[in-house]
């Protein structure tokens, strides 16, 4: 049997939660993977020390101000350090790897995903916002570059894996699990007062501050339900979300004969790194495992939309779609921004998030152009609601 060649990955946005855990399955797997670019925004420190590590082909710092500081400290190396937001799709378009890890926060990590599968690279996506703000482009230009667009994301990644070998089997429906965050089964009058710090403590998962706090106003679970929509090509009505305060399954498909696959695991982001890394193949790892002989209970409930009310505005924005969608993402980053700087309370963010949905225009229809107005244009209204 001929041996695999090594997998050459591409980490935009290395220096985050999930580059940073992609790092260490690629360190932990030398024989099967190599890193041969890394991006940061801001986090110069950590990219070179990424950089001294792993030797890839480029780096690239987002911020122009710390070029300087990249290079000088790489000057011994053969690493080609590249600066700016441009220099961004400039390296996606890039020989020198075969799979982009697209895991830049936020919508900054479009353009970049967008331009490597016009140069027919595989994706494997940890950035919902992606799918959220344009998703029915990215997938046609996926589908035309006959490029996979494999998820990162844990539900997603789940259902992801129940399909495997079902594709002739029609789906009655995706259930997707929500932990509930740190604040499952409180009142508005409670969340009143909810704090920074109090909104990152996360029960499960270790994430990014942006995303925990998604988690914490079930935003996530919203924009995870829009991101499911295209990449598994679902009607809203098929899609539905359960509070699973376990993690442990992380998510389900029922097919049409009414049986239900689930994927079941510890709460282990590497888990589902690993899986899209690798696809197809499975490969061995020593994560911790989920042990059966312990006594647990899993539970499941109805999600609480009357008081975390931004998974209604998701489904309102999945229902509606056009760029209703985009507007609502752009909007839930201005707040979430806001709010981890102390300058919003935890409810004023959903209220920041309806009054920009209510009043950028709606297109039903959207080019990518005006993907980009829109979302310029909600981040604009949001900003200046909030007084940023």
């Amino acid at each position: 049997m001929s041996e695999i060649p090594i997998k050459r990955i591409a980490i935009f946005g290395s220096t985050g939660s999930i580059g940073t855990q992609a790092l260490d399955v690629i360190a932990a797997n030398p024989d099967k993977f190599s890193a041969e670019v890394l991006t940061a925004h801001s986090n110069d420190e950590l990219l070179i020390q990424q950089a001294l590590k792993f030797n890839p082909n480029v780096v690239v710092i987002g911020d122009e101000s710390r070029y300087a500081k990249v290079k000088q400290a790489l000057a011994s190396t053969d690493v080609k350090v590249f600066a700016g937001e441009k220099s961004l799709e400039e390296v996606a378009a890039m020989d020198c790897y075969d799979l982009m890890l697209a895991a830049i926060v936020g919508y900054a990590g479009l353009r970049p995903t967008l331009k490597a599968i016009s140069h027919g690279k595989a994706i494997a996506l940890a950035n919902k916002e992606t799918l959220v703000v344009a998703g029915d482009i990215i997938m046609r230009k996926a589908v035309e570059n006959k490029v996979p667009v494999i998820p990162v994301d844990s539900e997603h990644s789940a259902i992801f894996q129940c399909l495997v070998g079902e594709t002739r089997n029609r789906i009655e429906k995706i259930i997707l699990t929500a932990s509930g965050g740190p604040f499952l089964g409180r009142k508005p009058n409670y969340l009143v007062n909810v704090k920074r710090e109090h909104a990152l403590q996360h029960p499960n998962w270790t994430m990014g501050a942006k995303i925990t706090i998604d988690s914490a106003t079930l935003m996530n679970k919203g924009l995870e339900m829009i991101e499911a929509k295209w990449l598994f090509n679902m009607k809203p009505e098929q899609i539905q979300v359960v509070i699973h305060a376990q993690s442990i399954i992380h998510s389900m498909v029922q097919f049409e004969d009414g049986s239900i696959k689930a994927q079941m695991g510890l709460p282990d982001m590497k888990l589902p790194i690993q899986y899209a890394l690798a696809f197809p193949r499975r490969i061995k790892n020593d994560f911790p495992r989920y042990d059966f002989k312990k006594i647990n209970n899993l539970s499941f409930e109805e999600p609480d939309i009357k008081t975390f009310r931004n998974l209604a505005l998701a489904q309102e924005a999945l229902h509606k779609g056009g760029n209703l969608p985009c507007v609502m993402n752009a909007a839930n980053e201005i707040a979430v921004y806001a709010f981890l700087k102390n300058r919003i309370n935890f409810l004023d963010m959903t209220d920041a998030i309806e009054k920009t949905m209510q009043n950028i225009p709606f297109i039903e229809k959207p080019t990518l152009e005006e993907y980009f107005d829109s979302d310029g244009e909600a981040r604009n209204f949001a900003a200046d609601l909030i007084k940023l």
